[in-house]
């Protein structure tokens, strides 16, 4: 205890036990042991217990087109929801409850959140609604969400019904190598989307928050199908490898340069870029291997490329990187992309190009918000721009710095 501080008088604290601590205290206690099929049914009596029914539980398809319902007893499992235009899509993107008046009561829609990662959206209807009730709604959608994503990673149910055409193998794999798509705190926030969502094979992302530095990587590796997906997974896991052993962005470089060498021999490469964000200043650094370079995005226009110094791929042994610098201002958006959504053309025609991709940043940046809304309509847009389809794998990640500071996050008001 600090000096100065006074021992709370134990006798005029009250324990005891409401309705709502009941209430999110037993889906807490019974979660720890709870089977993955039992936990929609839990859920359910969960919501009737506050007047609540025709619960439904919305994931997000890999395609990130639908929300898609959740099979499990006492669910209700209609047709999936589009996650545009619809009020379980608008929970979803923006993280917010949606509620929408029926003839038999209000229909709500409250997104599910683990940490700050969409997982999707839970919806329920009841016969009217106070604040009491979307107070203690909002905090059961948080732990419904936590133990949904706990639950996921020892069960394909979860998967399975995200899932909404086959995958190749090489998907399978990229897919269990990323981190969640979106993840935002006060003072960053991050979101990352690949194409084809079923098909993808050398593109890959990673990121992780430690302390007050952002670490992100991006990499492509050459070829198609599962040789890549190998690849891009050896490339990222010798990423997080060097990152986790607290080394420069220089040596991380000469550290996945040397694993993709020895792996895979001289013929094969990835191209790759390595960035470092702290998020109390706004300094960013990067090291380019042969990768597109990034869009400096400020006040919703791209402002300009980062370019700097670039080295070769990973892989074909280049020399010690320079690390590029830029100082960041609250608010700037920094977005990076593979060469799978600029050099897409028909055979003999002109590619997509680098001022098309701008020209829709520019555009989706004005009529989106939040960075997980951008990328995912950036990333349809951009698709249909270039006919519908992707020979090559494109992927899109997007940073925001913001600034400021979290500690309010610790003070018990």
């Amino acid at each position: 205890m600090a000096e100065g501080e006074r021992q709370p008088d134990k006798g005029m604290l009250d324990r005891s036990e409401g309705f709502g601590e009941r209430l999110l205290g037993v889906l807490l206690d019974r979660a720890h042991e709870m089977p993955p099929q039992l936990i929609a049914p839990l859920i359910a009596e969960e919501v009737a217990r506050v007047g609540g029914r025709d619960v439904s539980i919305l994931l997000q398809d890999y395609g990130q087109q639908v929300l898609v319902p959740l099979p499990g007893r006492r669910l209700m499992v209609g047709e999936p929801e589009p996650i545009d235009g619809s009020p379980a899509g608008t929970a979803f993107l923006h993280a917010t409850p949606a509620e929408v008046p029926q003839s038999d009561g209000v229909r709500m829609y409250l997104p599910l959140l683990d940490g700050s990662d969409q997982v999707g959206v839970m919806a329920l209807t009841l016969d009217a609604l106070d604040d009491n009730d979307r107070r203690l709604l909002r905090r059961l959608a948080g732990l419904v969400a936590d133990i949904l994503v706990t639950k996921h990673s020892y069960t394909d149910q979860f998967f399975l019904a995200r899932r909404r055409e086959p995958m190749s193998v090489a998907a399978e794999i990229q897919w269990s190598l990323l981190p969640p798509l979106a993840m935002s705190v006060p003072q960053v926030a991050v979101a990352g989307i690949l194409e084809p969502a079923y098909s993808v094979a050398g593109d890959s992302f990673d990121y992780a928050l430690n302390e007050d530095i952002l670490h992100v990587a991006m990499v492509d590796a050459m070829g198609h199908g599962l040789d890549a997906a190998t690849m891009a997974t050896v490339a990222v896991g010798a990423y997080r490898h060097a990152r986790r052993a607290d080394i420069g962005l220089s040596e991380i470089y000469t550290f996945m340069d040397r694993a993709i060498a020895e792996q895979f021999g001289p013929d094969h490469f990835v191209t790759a870029q390595m960035m470092r964000l702290n998020i109390a200043t706004g300094h960013l650094q990067w090291v380019n291997a042969g990768h597109p370079v990034p869009l400096l995005i400020r006040n919703h226009q791209v402002v300009r490329q980062l370019a700097g110094p670039t080295t070769l791929p990973v892989g074909f042994g280049g020399e010690e990187p320079q690390i590029s610098r830029q100082l960041l201002q609250p608010g700037d958006r920094v977005l990076c992309f593979t060469d799978g959504l600029i050099e897409e053309h028909e055979a003999g025609e002109e590619q997509f190009g680098e001022e098309q991709l701008i020209h829709w940043v520019n555009r989706i940046e004005h009529t989106e918000k939040g960075v997980r809304a951008v990328v995912r309509s950036l990333s349809h847009a951009l698709k249909q721009q270039r006919g519908g389809r992707t020979t090559d794998d494109a992927t899109l990640f997007l940073i925001e710095w913001r600034g400021g500071a979290a500690d309010h996050l610790v003070v018990l008001e």
